[in-house]
């Protein structure tokens, strides 16, 4: 496997310095620092033979540093796919509207009716929700397997008809951590496409294509964008892989506006120091609800009990800034400990500068029965906490001004 020190470099540059210039061109144009916001839909030309000299480029192959029409390209949407390739050491990169638009492109783009899919159970939602009824109406199957479970791994796949292996490192809500190089071998031994969704890890702490998997996504609204304020996604893979999916954005017109890339590549910037921050943070916060009586489980990979610890410290340089646990309580007393909180505010997402806090059982799961949600790991005193870059010190005491109000009792079934 290659090296953790090699995947933080790149000639002898730095995540951080990666982050503030890979990919970018020196001239951006008007003197400017940062790329401009190119807000146009269609591209002029000075004249017939201009268009000819495109056309040709563009048709046989060749040199091509302009476009006709927006849906087919931009200047900021190219600058931000030219850094975001640099950071996850791809070839090429092609960005989408938000992290969804992102997945369902790449399997509308390349899947065909009969295919057969394997996830992971430990997968989003709403991904899992796309695979098993919008791509079950072109006759495409979907196989959900245990996260974990290298066994069932491979006996999900179906000779000559299995076309993806899908997984997440790590994954939501508790933070499980694949065998990269396990499933890399699956997709290569069986001939089907490997895809990981490390939104969670970000490229500072992992970058799955050093382990041979085919495409990496991220929805670059989490930690990319890292403010809150922008919805954006992003494969990245092969340049010819990538050149299909950026041909197949053209007719689905699921293309990205110029300011969305241009907030996008602006908080890459800063992407390096966040999450080495939120790393830190989340770590301690860990630790500390651990050891806190009041606290049933704590989900996160930089924990020696969690059971991908060892896989995560052999991949991941850092094992990201999202927390979930058990509290010691029913589903009100959890609803409860969250309300008390002051620091972090209450919404779904993560990955942004302010801490946010989450009851699964309400944002993603409020749908079903409390039997239900446990019948699929989705306890009611379940909290997922995205760290922030507050300081860690701060977030801590605030978790314990809360938990000292959470009633005592026996903390059964603390591991």
């Amino acid at each position: 496997m290659t090296s953790l020190t090699s995947k933080l470099n790149e000639n002898g540059q730095g995540a951080s310095t990666r982050a503030v210039h890979g990919g970018a061109k020196r001239d951006k144009g008007f003197h400017a620092m940062t790329t401009p916001i190119v807000q146009t839909a269609t591209y002029a030309f000075a004249n017939t033979a201009k268009v000819i000299e495109f056309l040709d480029a563009k048709v046989y192959g060749g040199e091509l540093d302009r476009e006709e029409y927006a849906r087919y390209g931009n200047p900021s949407v190219w600058s931000l796919e030219r850094r975001i390739a640099n950071l996850e050491v791809a070839e090429d990169a092609v960005v989408y509207p938000s992290g969804m638009s992102a997945v369902t492109s790449l399997f509308l783009t390349v899947l065909r009716p009969g295919s057969h899919i394997v996830m992971t159970d430990d997968c989003y939602r709403r991904t899992r929700q796309f695979c098993e009824t919008t791509l079950k109406k072109f006759g495409i199957e979907t196989s959900i397997v245990p996260m974990g479970d290298r066994d069932a791994l491979e006996a999900a796949i179906l000779p000559r008809k299995t076309r993806f292996i899908f997984t997440e490192t790590p994954t939501n809500p508790y933070l499980r951590v694949a065998d990269l190089n396990r499933v890399a071998e699956l997709g290569k031994q069986h001939r089907a496409l490997t895809l990981l969704d490390t939104t969670f890890a970000t490229p500072v702490n992992l970058r799955p294509l050093e382990f041979g998997i085919d495409f990496v996504m991220h929805s670059a609204t989490k930690y990319f964008g890292g403010h809150n304020d922008v919805l954006a996604g992003v494969i990245a893979g092969a340049s010819g892989r990538i050149k299909a999916l950026k041909d197949a954005r053209g007719i689905f017109g699921n293309v990205i506006d110029p300011h969305q890339a241009f907030l996008v590549e602006r908080g890459l910037k800063t992407l390096a120091l966040r999450v080495r921050h939120q790393n830190a943070s989340a770590l301690k916060v860990a630790r500390f609800l651990e050891d806190h009586p009041k606290i049933d489980r704590v989900y996160y990979p930089g924990l020696e009990s969690h059971p991908d610890h060892d896989i995560a410290c052999d991949q991941m340089s850092g094992f990201g800034g999202v927390v979930s646990f058990e509290v010691a309580g029913d589903i009100n007393a959890t609803s409860d400990f969250i309300d008390r909180l002051r620091i972090p505010y209450i919404a779904p997402s993560l990955g942004g500068a302010e801490s946010l806090i989450e009851q699964p059982a309400y944002f993603s799961y409020y749908d079903l029965s409390s039997e239900e949600r446990e019948a699929i790991g989705i306890k009611d005193n379940l909290a997922r906490f995205a760290l922030g870059i507050e300081d860690a010190e701060d977030i801590i005491s605030d978790l314990e001004d809360s938990l000292t109000q959470v009633p005592a009792r026996a903390a059964i079934g603390k591991v």
